[in-house]
């Protein structure tokens, strides 16, 4: 297989959520591979996003603001770009929030997907599609072993419900519109990724235990944890979003033999409470202190859900490659230096550092 410069250079590459934290890092990378970028996407949540520092929307091809439940809007975007390969990343991504905005989130993360599947198929372009979903697209029992691709879909919030729906919905595209018995009628390669809990730079959501460090440092106050003794799978986000990478070059090369859902978690050792989390986020800043704010209050979140990576393991080659102390680190790294430097050059500079591992 070519190096990834040598693959991604000169393809014309479409990303949904471009303006969102993982997806302006995967625009950014793409960017420095040399690709053809094409973006989709609403307005950047703050003006301190990754996406609005680093002006990747000014350096790549097309910067375009659409709604993916607007099916219309994709499908004219899909026909005028003609991109090759298709990252879906755009979502409601927040598990709080969709406790308050059920149906804009099933909106957004069922139908919103299927309109992508939708494009694509009316799309004689495409040949390449990674879907992003969520570990939390699993029915999670809480148990001590990690979930294997092949392990049933659920949810309990309506976030997490929603992905999981969503996998259904991939699957069911897969299987009825771009069955890899029938490619070479379709001519379309599809697979869904699941990731763990992503921290990085540039990442201001609510509800979301870095930006919610941060912020706090920042302004002289004691962080809040309202969920201090649940456990995540921690990993940087540029571990998955290498693993997308390889994993679109392979589907593009072996279109029949990777179309199917792949798991990108952290190593087993990176799986730890929130509340040491913020701990390493404090000693990395060199200031602030903790406050415990939990209560039985609490809209319900998994306390513990792990993912296992066999499989991207030993048939991508793909494996972690940042411990939790390392993925904190670069993580703050960012925010003690984004507002004082070029954060396109930053964000190269991680990406460059993360890829001589």
């Amino acid at each position: 297989m070519e190096s990834l410069t040598d693959f991604y250079k000169g393809k014309k590459v479409l990303i949904t959520g471009h303006t969102g934290f993982k997806g302006s890092w995967l625009a950014i990378w793409l960017h420095m591979l040399g690709a053809d970028v094409t973006g989709i996407g609403l307005e950047p949540y703050t003006d301190k996003d990754n996406y609005v520092l680093s002006g990747i929307g000014k350096k790549i091809t097309a910067d375009l603001r659409a709604d993916i439940c607007n099916a219309e809007d994709i499908e004219e975007i899909f026909t005028s770009c003609k991109p090759q390969i298709v990252f879906h990343l755009a979502a409601q991504p927040l598990v709080r929030l969709s406790y308050a905005q059920p149906v804009l989130t099933y909106q957004t993360n069922v139908m919103g997907s299927i309109n992508v599947m939708e494009a694509v198929r009316k799309c004689q372009s495409v040949c390449t599609v990674v879907m992003v979903t969520t570990d939390k697209c699993y029915e999670n029992k809480e148990q001590v072993w990690g979930y294997r691709e092949n392990d049933p879909m659920g949810g309990y919030d309506p976030y997490s419900s929603s992905k999981g729906a969503a996998e259904i919905a991939i699957s069911s595209w897969r299987r009825s519109f771009f069955n890899p018995k029938d490619y070479s009628s379709h001519g379309v390669s599809i697979s869904s990724v699941r990731a763990g809990n992503v921290i990085g730079g540039g990442d201001w959501a609510l509800d979301r235990i870095i930006p919610d460090c941060i912020r706090k440092l920042e302004d002289g106050e004691p962080i809040g944890i309202r969920s201090p003794h649940a456990i995540r799978p921690w990993q940087h986000v540029l571990e998955p979003l290498y693993g997308y990478l390889v994993l679109a070059q392979k589907m593009f090369h072996y279109p029949e033999d990777y179309c199917e859902g792949w798991n990108f978690g952290p190593a087993y050792n990176n799986i730890i409470p929130v509340w040491d989390v913020a701990s390493k986020v404090v000693q990395c800043y060199g200031k602030g202190g903790l406050q415990d704010l939990s209560s039985n209050k609490q809209p319900h979140e998994a306390n513990l859900l792990m993912l296992d990576t066999s499989k991207a393991n030993f048939r991508l080659n793909w494996h972690p490659k940042l411990s939790i102390d390392e993925s904190i680190a670069l993580t703050v790294d960012w925010y003690k230096r984004y507002r004082y430097e070029d954060v396109y050059a930053l964000c190269i500079e991680q990406i460059n550092k993360y890829m001589q591992r």
